[in-house]
């Protein structure tokens, strides 16, 4: 960082050069007067004085703010210097005590980069900090030292699974990328800054450097001691949904398959993820120690002074659509849509059914289907399906004779006949609680057009954009 001011040499140059191309301008323009000359002259003077002074300016402020941990950005070089982050002071956990990722079902310790607070990756990204963790990656907070900005980072671990998911997600990023610029929903999806590989202890893991977003819907439904949302929140977290899974359906040909209110998160100002920096600087993350790595317990961010919009995230189970034909098993359990526990090809509509169980999560404080087995304890197809009859009826033979599994879980008169009792019918009506008049009529024909037995006659992520209980609240994008 010692080369702040240009030399006096190259200022000389610099005027010589100038001077030469007014010299050659002039003499090419023999008509000119007097006058002209000096009214030029005298206004290239007033630019190059201007230009000096905010350059030696800017020169000066980095020069005083070259011992400080955060500096301005300067004419030259690296704007942010790389903090030094503390090695004591931090609370010891446990090795027996399991935290964040070590929680997970199949976690395997040799599939995870083990990241350092205050590691450098590729000269640029400074890790701050952990903000959370999945099944298949840890999420960190980063320094980008030469944008001058706070950037996410995830970190994918290594193992056949994990590579699996870094494609899809690579794929939609790809697509997304490619698609038109001008679609409103483009804006209401996570965008991708930057991806790159680094060398772990196991081989080569993927990173993807994100903006930094705050919490989720899910973290703020939990906020409220009731857990529920209030309707003008939901409508507008709704609208922008519908509007990101219209970009993803129709312009990228994706389904986005994982849709839940953690992976729906929201924007929030600079300052929160600045007060996240400056508390790992005060207070370091507790952490372990073991088998010679270190794991660090996440840590929360600051409640901001302003919630930003909405944005849909994590496309590690985004599917391509195009011309194939789908038949995996996808979607959280409880979200699972009918097609897809009956083994028909689906389509970009299983999102469509995912949202209306979703919305009644974030609606009600609780789920619409559980899909609990008490034989098995656990969740079942049969028992999901036996819910399903309860809230919608049986499913049209039509869609049944699709279904591959159709003798599986149905008689040929189209009955139920799983080992499983069907619960006592109680339609959408006579669960929802709140609303009252037409407010409530309007949301029931809202969560109708989503939830539908056969996906061709559920709503388009495009028409329930601009459904008219969504418009009560909000209209704008």
């Amino acid at each position: 960082m010692a080369m702040l001011l240009p030399s006096r040499r190259w200022k000389s140059l610099f005027r010589r050069w100038c001077k030469s191309l007014f010299s050659r301008w002039w003499k090419s323009h023999s008509g000119g007067s007097r006058r002209l000359k000096t009214l030029f002259s005298r206004w290239w003077k007033t630019i190059f004085s201007c230009w000096r002074k905010n350059l030696f300016s800017r020169a000066r402020n980095s020069s005083r703010a070259r011992n400080s941990s955060r500096a301005r950005k300067t004419f030259f070089g690296r704007a942010w210097k790389p903090l030094s982050f503390p090695n004591e002071g931090f609370a010891i956990i446990p090795a027996d005590h399991k935290i964040d990722e070590e929680t997970n079902a199949d976690y395997d310790a040799s599939h995870f980069y083990p990241v350092k607070i205050g590691e450098i990756f590729r000269d640029r990204y400074q890790v701050v900090g952990k903000l959370g963790f999945g099944i298949t990656s840890t999420v960190w907070l980063a320094r980008d030292l030469i944008e001058c900005r706070h950037v996410t980072v995830k970190i994918f671990g290594e193992s056949e699974y994990m590579c699996f998911q870094q494609d899809l997600e690579l794929n939609a990023y790809k697509r997304i990328e490619n698609a038109p610029i001008d679609h409103p929903g483009r804006h209401a999806l996570r965008s991708l800054l930057d991806s790159f590989d680094i060398d772990g202890p196991n081989g080569r893991n993927l990173c993807l450097v994100h903006p930094p977003l705050w919490e989720s819907v899910l973290d703020l439904r939990y906020r409220n001691p009731v857990q529920k949302l209030p309707e003008p929140i939901i409508a507008g977290v709704l609208k922008r949904l519908f509007l990101a899974l219209d970009f993803l359906h129709r312009e990228c040909h994706v389904a986005h398959a994982d849709i839940k209110e953690n992976n729906i998160l929201l924007e929030a100002d600079k300052a929160v993820f600045r007060a996240f920096e400056q508390d790992e600087l005060d207070e370091p993350s507790p952490r372990k120690e073991l088998d010679g790595r270190t794991i660090y317990a996440s840590r929360e961010l600051n409640m901001p002074g302003k919630i930003g919009v909405p944005v849909l995230c994590d496309f590690g189970s985004a599917i391509p659509l195009d011309d194939t034909t789908r038949c995996e098993k996808i979607q959280p359990d409880i979200y699972r849509a009918p097609e897809v526990i009956l083994d028909i090809p689906w389509t970009s509509s299983v999102d469509i059914w995912n949202v209306g169980c979703m919305i009644w999560d974030t609606f009600e404080g609780d789920h619409l289907f559980t899909g609990h087995d008490s034989e098995f304890k656990t969740y079942h197809s049969r028992a999901h399906l036996a819910e399903i009859i309860a809230l919608l009826g049986p499913p049209p033979p039509t869609l049944l004779a699709r279904s591959s599994l159709r003798t599986e879980f149905f008689s040929d008169a189209g009955n139920l006949c799983a080992g499983i009792p069907i619960p006592e019918s109680k339609p959408l009506e006579q669960r929802l609680t709140l609303l009252e008049g037409e407010e409530r009529e309007c949301f029931l024909r809202f969560m109708r057009k989503m939830l539908q037995w056969e996906p061709e006659k559920r709503s388009s992520a495009k028409d329930l954009a601009e459904d008219e209980w969504i418009l009560r609240y909000h209209s704008g994008r």
